[in-house]
C-alpha cells in the first residue's frame, strides 16, 4: 500500500481529530466546499434549464429552421412559394432532421364589441406537428386537418383569450386588409399558454386553407417551410446541410428560396440566452476561489497541529515531497466529504424546486412561471471534477512549509 496514501487515511479517521484544535477550522472548510458545490449544481441545473424552456418555446412558434421565398420581407404578408419541391418530405430522411412542415401567414385584426387587437393568422397543413401546443393548451383542444377539408377551428392564446375575453366555443371574427376588407368567422377549440407574451399575443393557429384563400392562393402555394432537428446543438451544421439541399442562388424571374434558423429570425432572444453564461462562469469562479481559500486555511491550521508528526517523519527518513503528499491527500479527502455533502444539498433542492416548483417567477419578465431546473449527469461530473483538481492543486503552494519545519525544533517540544 501507497505509505503517505495509508498515514493521511488514518489522520482522516482518526478519533482524535474529532477533538483537536483544528475540527472547527476544517468543519468551516468542509461546509464552505459544500456549499459552493450546491451552489455551483443550482447556477448551472438553473441557467441550463431556463435557457431550454424559452428556447424551446421560440422554437414550437417558429421550428429550428425556416425555409422562405428570397424576397420575403420582414412582414407577414410575403410572396407565396410552390409547395411541390423536390426536397419535400424527403428532407426528412437526412440524418438530423427530425420533421418538416408547411405553413403560411395572414396579418389580421380581432374584433369584440369592447376590443380589437392586431394578430397573425399562422395557417398549418396536414402535416403540423401539434406536440408544443399539445403540452402548452389549458383549456379546449386542438383540432384535426385534413386534405380537402376546411376547418375553421383555432387556437389563440390565454393573453388574447383574456384581453379580448373570449373562451373555448366562442367565435372569433378576424378582418383581412383587402380590397374590400374581408371578415372571416373562426370558432376557437381550445386556448393555449407558453408565458412567451411575445408570442402568446400574436400568433392564432388555424387551418392553412384559410390563409390560402384569403390571398387568393392555389392549394400548393405557401409561406414556406420549417424544419425541426433532433439537437439544437448542431443547429448550425445542419442549417449548411439544409442550405446546400435547398440552395440560394438568385435567378431573376425565378422562384429562390432562402434558409435561415431561428438564431438569425430572433437574435435578440437568443443573444439574450448566450449572456446568461457570464453569469454563470463569474459564479463558478467565485465559488472555486471559496473552496480553494477555506481549503488552504484548513491545510495551514491541520499542518501546524501535526508539526511534531512532521518532525518525526523527518527525523524517520521521509522527504519533504512524501509528507507533502500525506497532508495533500488529507486535503483531498476533505474536499470529496466537502462535495459529497455539496452534492447532497443542490441535488436535493434541485429535485425539490423540480418537482414542487416553491419559487415562482414573472412570466412577464422571465417568461416562464417558476425556477427551472435542468440536470445533466456530465454537468455535475465536470463540477466535481474540476473543484476536485484545481482545489488540490491550488495546495501544493501551502504544503510547502513543511520544508521549512526542522526535525530537531519539531520533536524538541513534543
Amino acid at each position: 500500500m501507497n505509505l503517505e496514501w495509508f498515514i493521511a487515511r488514518r489522520l482522516f479517521y482518526a478519533k482524535e481529530n474529532k477533538d483537536g484544535i483544528s475540527n472547527s477550522v476544517i468543519s468551516i472548510a468542509v461546509f464552505g466546499i459544500a456549499l459552493g458545490m450546491a451552489v455551483m449544481i443550482l447556477s448551472v441545473a438553473v441557467v441550463t434549464g431556463f435557457k431550454e424552456q424559452v428556447r424551446q418555446k421560440v422554437i414550437g412558434f417558429g421550428s429550428h429552421i425556416l425555409i422562405s421565398n428570397y424576397d420575403t420581407n420582414n412582414s407577414y404578408e410575403a410572396y407565396p412559394i410552390s409547395k411541390n419541391q423536390s426536397f419535400y418530405p424527403d428532407i426528412e430522411k437526412i440524418k438530423g432532421i427530425k420533421h418538416i412542415q408547411v405553413f403560411a401567414t395572414k396579418a389580421g385584426i380581432i374584433k369584440t364589441k369592447s376590443e380589437i387587437q392586431g394578430v397573425v393568422l399562422k395557417g398549418v397543413g396536414t402535416d403540423f406537428d401539434w406536440s408544443f401546443f399539445n403540452q402548452s393548451i389549458i383549456e379546449g383542444n386542438s383540432f384535426k386537418i385534413t386534405e380537402g377539408k376546411k376547418t375553421d377551428n383555432v387556437l389563440i392564446s390565454k393573453y388574447l383569450a383574456s384581453l379580448l375575453k373570449l373562451n373555448v366555443g366562442d367565435p372569433l371574427f378576424m378582418y383581412f386588409i383587402h380590397d374590400p376588407i374581408k371578415m372571416k368567422r373562426f370558432n376557437i377549440a381550445g386556448i393555449y399558454s407558453t408565458d412567451l407574451q411575445e408570442m402568446d399575443k400574436l400568433f392564432v393557429i388555424g387551418d392553412i386553407a384559410h390563409v390560402q384563400k384569403l390571398n387568393d392562393w392555389s392549394e400548393n402555394q405557401i409561406n414556406g417551410f420549417e424544419i425541426l432537428v433532433d439537437d439544437f446543438d448542431q443547429l448550425d451544421q445542419m442549417t449548411t446541410l439544409v442550405n446546400n439541399q435547398v440552395g440560394t442562388q438568385y435567378i431573376e424571374g425565378k422562384e429562390q428560396l432562402t434558409v435561415k434558423n431561428i438564431k438569425d429570425i430572433y437574435p435578440q432572444i437568443f443573444d439574450w440566452l448566450e449572456l446568461t453564461n457570464t453569469n454563470v462562469w463569474i459564479i463558478l469562479g467565485l465559488m472555486v476561489l471559496v473552496s480553494v481559500f477555506n481549503m488552504i486555511s484548513g491545510l495551514f491550521v491541520i499542518i501546524l497541529e501535526r508539526t511534531n508528526m512532521i518532525g518525526i517523519l523527518k527525523a524517520l527518513g521521509a522527504r519533504n515531497f512524501s509528507i507533502s503528499k500525506v497532508f495533500l491527500y488529507h486535503a483531498s479527502f476533505l474536499i470529496s466529504k466537502g462535495l459529497l455533502l455539496g452534492n447532497f444539498i443542490g441535488i436535493g433542492l434541485g429535485l425539490i424546486q423540480y418537482h414542487y416548483h416553491f419559487v415562482k417567477l414573472d412570466p412577464s419578465t422571465y417568461y416562464i412561471d417558476s425556477v427551472p431546473i435542468n440536470f445533466k449527469i456530465w454537468h455535475i461530473l465536470l463540477l466535481n471534477a474540476g473543484t476536485l483538481l484545481i482545489t488540490t492543486f491550488m495546495l501544493v503552494i501551502p504544503s510547502l512549509i513543511i520544508s521549512r519545519i526542522k526535525p530537531a525544533n519539531a520533536i524538541k517540544f513534543a
